[in-house]
């Protein structure tokens, strides 16, 4: 594992809840390999903020996008190589902010993409502005008075847009962290989990290990999987849904690879010849 690190120095503060997303990711990265899942064809994307920090301590290939475009980003590398799994980091103000809409239609197409989303439920990065995800009445730096806005649901949210796996998880639970994210990387389709975790300087450990409950039974329907979502508390973790259709790169394409299977040099400038000579 050690070789999936960069010489990069890491510049979290101590004790954030992105180290137990970090070494989970460690842990799973070696167990999709065993799965047959090569790790050169594995690629990731990140936005901007303390979440995107990750692209620069893993040593695998990637792009570093625009705050809230991670996920276009990702789409785009899916639909021209298809033969990759695309792992994409986001944050609560990155992926349900800013790139909310992106996040959506990634949803609704059923790319076959896998979301992590870094949930502190703050601008942390930025010093403490209150987020998409910010629970109702907490004070910080933007929301002296507590802020009045009531959040998204994130797991109802992507269920209602058509995310195939959706689930949530907790950065102090490592094993259980582990096996879902190579879970949601095996599965064909939009994957999106929520890792709740604190962000040191406007949330504690406190506050969500003597909450921490596991969901369960599994829903088995959308109908299952809403109403848990919509009636259990937010610090429920599991697998919440998980169905199977269509992913777009094959209804757009069926099993063509534009990089597999793309023209060479001369036979581009032949069809182009060809379409002058026609005039």
């Amino acid at each position: 594992m050690e070789d999936l690190k960069t010489y990069a120095e890491i510049t979290w503060c101590p004790g954030c809840g992105n180290f137990g997303i970090f070494t989970a990711i460690r842990n799973a990265l070696p167990i999709l390999e065993q799965k047959g899942i090569k790790r050169e064809n594995m690629i990731m994307t990140a936005g901007i903020g303390c979440h995107a920090k990750i692209f620069d301590y893993f040593n695998l290939s990637g792009i570093y996008s625009l705050h809230g475009r991670e996920i276009t980003t990702a789409s785009g590398i899916k639909i021209s190589n298809p033969n990759l799994k695309v792992i994409t980091f986001s944050g609560d103000g990155s992926g349900l902010g800013e790139g909310l809409a992106h996040t959506l239609f990634a949803a609704k197409r059923n790319m076959d993409i896998t979301m992590i989303l870094h949930n502190n439920g703050v601008y942390a990065l930025t010093t403490g502005q209150f987020s998409p995800l910010t629970q109702e009445g907490w004070k910080g730096p933007s929301t002296p008075m507590g802020s009045f806005e009531i959040p998204f649901n994130p797991i109802s949210l992507l269920i209602e847009a058509g995310a195939t796996f959706v689930a949530r998880c907790y950065s102090g639970e490592i094993k259980h962290l582990t096996e879902t994210l190579v879970k949601a990387i095996e599965h064909e389709g939009f994957s999106f989990i929520e890792i709740l975790q604190p962000a040191m300087p406007y949330h504690k450990w406190e506050e969500f290990k003597d909450k921490i409950e596991y969901i369960g039974k599994e829903p088995k329907t959308m109908e299952e999987a809403l109403t848990a979502a919509r009636n259990l508390h937010r610090f429920t973790i599991g697998l919440f849904y998980q169905t199977h259709r269509q992913v777009y790169h094959k209804g757009l394409y069926g099993d063509h690879n534009p990089i597999a299977n793309r023209l060479s040099r001369n036979e581009r400038f032949d069809k182009i010849r060809k379409i002058f000579e026609s005039k």
